[in-house]
């Protein structure tokens, strides 16, 4: 008889979302936390039955639940929602009467247009601010190091602040615009930094601190501020 392998584990505040991964780097079983989605993801080696995923998440059940607990709660982008933006409170307006989508002035997040289209113009808003704020570090940050940035791209990921592909692709997350400047220039320099060096030795980690000196302080904020970030929808 096949296994069936749970969408949910049922938790003290609900059911909490289960996502089951295949991976071909993975060595052995392990369980993640998911804040954007507040579920937990089991990782399975290619080889490695689905019995031993199960076995692992009813043994971590404990672990699992804790940690959803303790993540902080959603927050919904909605009128008179406050968002980060660089670090700093912004307050959503809507504005039904204006035109253009939204806008940031001064201290608020402007949205025009009819009220179920604010999330999205929101969301939008804040990833075309990041597309152009990341953009402008990261190639400052290659014209310092001596390196050629081919691309950069902006997702929403789950996991992930930054990546740097083999043929160079930047990525950065959109959600990195509501952090404060010091981690963009951080997780920008570290990106950068993996276009010479496909790896964390040494040699990558010198060059980092020569195009930032925010490492400690940006790695700091983003384990502990970072969930919240992740928990905006």
């Amino acid at each position: 008889m096949p296994i069936i392998l749970p969408t949910t584990l049922e938790m003290p505040d609900g059911p909490a979302p289960v996502a089951w991964r295949r991976s071909a780097r993975a060595r052995q079983v392990s369980l993640r936390i998911d804040p954007r989605a507040g579920g937990v993801v089991v990782t399975l080696p290619l080889r490695t039955g689905q019995k031993a995923g199960l076995d692992l998440l009813h043994a971590h059940a404990g672990w699992v639940a804790n940690r959803l607990a303790a993540l902080p709660p959603r927050l919904v982008i909605a009128d008179g929602a406050t968002l980060p933006v660089h670090g700093r409170p912004m307050l959503v307006r809507h504005c039904p009467e204006a035109r253009g989508g939204a806008w940031i002035e001064a201290d608020r997040i402007l949205v025009a247009g009819r009220i179920e289209h604010l999330p999205r113009r929101v969301r939008d808003c804040l990833r075309a601010e990041a597309g152009r704020v990341l953009t402008r570090i990261a190639h400052d940050k290659a014209a310092a190091a001596g390196l050629h940035l081919p691309r950069i791209a902006i997702k929403d990921t789950s996991s992930r602040w930054g990546s740097c592909a083999a043929d160079g692709l930047v990525m950065f997350s959109w959600r990195l615009i509501m952090a404060p400047g010091f981690v963009q220039d951080y997780v920008a320099a570290h990106e950068v930094a993996h276009l010479r060096h496909m790896n964390h030795g040494r040699h990558f980690w010198a060059l980092v601190a020569t195009l930032t000196e925010h490492q400690a302080d940006a790695v700091t904020w983003l384990r502990r501020q970072g969930p919240a970030l992740l928990r905006i929808a």
